[in-house]
């Protein structure tokens, strides 16, 4: 494959929200509202010809590993780190990388790291919540008057569902990167492309500059839940299941949203049903069941055995296999603070955190999703919330206007009751308790850097993701006066079953450019500033190509290391070395994604004394919404990013640095 491959992130870029054909036009008869498009090629036509993802050598991985680790080590400590690496190399290390690659050539109908991060993500103990799952937040509609809570949730409901007949129908578009779209983006290659065999077809888009990417993960976007298990967690998939979950103010309803024939209900159905669900009045429950799906995973697993022996086990089957989980809240939001601590974790009743995803929707119309992250990445995630914003604003199911259809709603609409004995009843209590207490200590802020964006970086040369990564770089340094371990998310979609690699932004050239922006101004000229931030540009496209081409070290030694564990061979020395876990100990874990359709998205930090930093380099603008726990402080590092973005562009129009 080609190194131009560039910027797939764990949150990529999406496909613009527009009018333009996206394939075959739909008709206007009925049946086109059953679907969102009809690719004429078929949704997973590439799939089984992706290439596979690639095992790095073990000594390249072992020289990215040292230059990552060399800004964040003294001379001393580096000379030890060397050491441990030598004697992995020509030691233990070579005796796993050799079983792994004999592994990797037994199993080619996936990819080395596919099993092992499973695992990682499914054995984990932590709530998922704020340890895990993140959000993404849609756009307000266009249309003011469409912002309308039940307008806007009937019309994000029917597109969602309109999104998995057509995945399931293999009329989606299958998800490519095109880097040449006038030659591979066309009704005539796609002609062509669908009559060349799937075990070829990769190769053909190849030849015309498009790659297409992995959409394993897609089936698991619906009727999909994580099942909290002792030790290791269980993902679970029920196609045949026809309904909605609903939660409002803590109580769950379910009703079909496709009927026995799989046929979408009508619109004007849904709009009834989530009226009725909008109007119902009865108070919130004392004992709010969601606040299980907080709780530590083997609690959790514990405490789900209970509600099963007491007489839940079909209840809680319409939960799991319910298509998804959408959230109605009865409140707007006050601000993108308030909007992001809402969708990342809200109070804790109003979300079944276990769910594939949940579609939130506030009193103002504000609309967001949230995700569980064991059974996939963002790149099915993006692609579902772009679909779904630009159907619901295209070709709304409902209008303001619309009247809902005159239905037996008590009928259809089920309330799900759950029977709790006082053992559930505390485990409720004590969850709501801890995860009270966690949520009072996480701080969110967020900045809208105006003076320039993507345009503007690109004219000077320089790589916009670099210049966000810098800034960072620059603001912990004059916070903090250190550099340390950064953790930035690549998407391996490019390949079979791939899943992220890590870019570590963090290098001998940030720290560099840093230290002379942040110490220094005054000795340094603006051409030498300049010349500093165009090696860090170079630098990190060189560790993006990399990452993007599997060829990072992070899930390479990772998957070493579960190896030598799944062996019972002793840990090696080099994962004893407190600079592995330091570097692992990402004190900056970053996110970077792009889309017409997102408003703003967020995580929370990874580790207790961290940042997590989610970002968007724009046109025009730059946003950073960044969180944070007690001994870092957000809002202080978003001003010093913003110090950092304000002399970076300083240094790039020839102007002194303030100090």
């Amino acid at each position: 494959m080609v190194a131009r491959l560039l910027l797939l992130r764990a949150w990529p870029r999406g496909p613009a929200v527009g009018p333009g054909p996206l394939c075959r036009p739909l008709s206007s008869g009925s049946g086109s509202r059953e679907y969102l498009q009809l690719s004429i090629v078929p949704t997973m036509h590439f799939q089984d010809s992706l290439p596979r993802l690639p095992i790095p050598k073990l000594e390249d991985t072992i020289k990215r590993y040292l230059r990552a680790q060399k800004p964040l080590l003294d001379d001393g400590q580096f000379r030890k780190t060397e050491q441990f690496c030598k004697s992995f190399e020509n030691g233990i290390g070579k005796e796993l990388h050799e079983q792994l690659v004999a592994q990797d050539k037994q199993n080619k109908h996936t990819s080395y790291i596919s099993g092992p991060w499973f695992d990682m993500y499914l054995s984990a103990r932590d709530p998922i919540v704020l340890n895990f799952n993140p959000f993404m937040a849609f756009n307000p509609d266009p249309k003011s008057e469409y912002n309308d809570q039940l307008t806007r949730a009937t019309n994000m409901t029917v597109s969602a569902i309109r999104f998995l007949k057509t995945l399931r129908a293999g009329l989606l578009e299958p998800e490519v990167f095109h880097l040449n779209p006038a030659r591979s983006d066309t009704n005539t290659f796609k002609k062509l492309i669908r009559f060349v065999p799937s075990s070829l077809s990769w190769y053909g888009a190849y030849l015309v500059n498009a790659y297409p990417l992995d959409m394993s993960q897609y089936f698991r976007l619906f009727n999909s839940t994580r099942l909290p298990r002792p030790i290791r967690d269980e993902l679970v998939t029920d196609e045949k299941a026809r309904h909605l979950l609903v939660l409002r103010k803590g109580h769950f309803y379910v009703f079909d949203v496709l009927d026995q024939d799989g046929n979408i209900v009508s619109a004007s159905e849904i709009q009834a049903h989530l009226k009725y669900i909008l109007s119902d009045n009865s108070p919130a429950p004392a004992f709010p069941l969601a606040y299980l799906t907080t709780e530590n995973r083997d609690v959790w697993a514990e405490l789900r055995q209970k509600l099963v022996s007491g007489g839940n086990e079909e209840t809680l089957r319409k939960v799991d296999s319910a298509v998804f989980c959408l959230c109605l809240d009865d409140f707007p939001m006050k601000d993108l603070v308030h909007l992001s601590h809402n969708m990342l974790h809200g109070d804790g009743t109003n979300r079944w955190f276990d769910k594939s995803f949940n579609l939130i929707i506030a009193k103002d119309g504000a609309a967001a999703v949230h995700f569980e992250h064991a059974w996939g990445d963002g790149v099915a995630v993006l692609r579902l919330l772009n679909e779904m914003f630009k159907d619901s604003i295209q070709a709304p199911a409902v209008s303001p206007q619309s009247q809902p259809a005159r239905t037996d709603s008590p009928a259809a609409v089920q309330k799900l009751n759950f029977k709790l004995n006082d053992a559930l009843k505390t485990g409720i209590s004590t969850a709501k308790e801890k995860f009270d207490a966690i949520v009072k200590t996480l701080t969110i802020n967020f900045i809208q850097f105006r003076r320039g964006g993507k345009e503007f970086l690109k004219k000077q040369k320089l790589s916009p993701d670099s210049v966000a990564q810098l800034a960072f770089q620059m603001a912990f340094l004059r916070q903090y006066g250190q550099t340390v371990a950064t953790y930035e998310s690549c998407s391996t979609a490019a390949f079979k079953h791939g899943r992220t690699e890590t870019i570590r932004p963090a290098s001998i050239f940030t720290k560099r450019c840093s230290e002379a922006f942040v110490r220094e101004p005054s000795q340094h000229s603006t051409g030498e500033l300049q010349q500093m931030m165009a090696e860090c540009s170079k630098y990190h496209g060189q560790l993006t190509k990399e990452a993007a081409m599997g060829q990072g070290f992070d899930r390479h030694l990772f998957a070493l290391r579960y190896l030598a564990a799944a062996k019972g061979i002793v840990l090696p020395e080099l994962y004893l070395d407190p600079a592995y876990g330091q570097i692992n100990h990402n004190i900056l874990s970053t996110s970077t994604l792009s889309s017409p359709a997102v408003n703003i998205g967020g995580f929370a930090p990874v580790v207790p004394d961290g940042f997590g930093i989610a970002y968007a380099v724009h046109d025009n603008w730059i946003g950073c919404n960044v969180s944070s726990y007690p001994g870092r402080n957000a809002r202080e590092f978003l001003q010093c990013v913003e110090k950092a973005l304000e002399d970076i562009f300083d240094a790039i129009e020839g102007k002194c640095i303030k100090t």
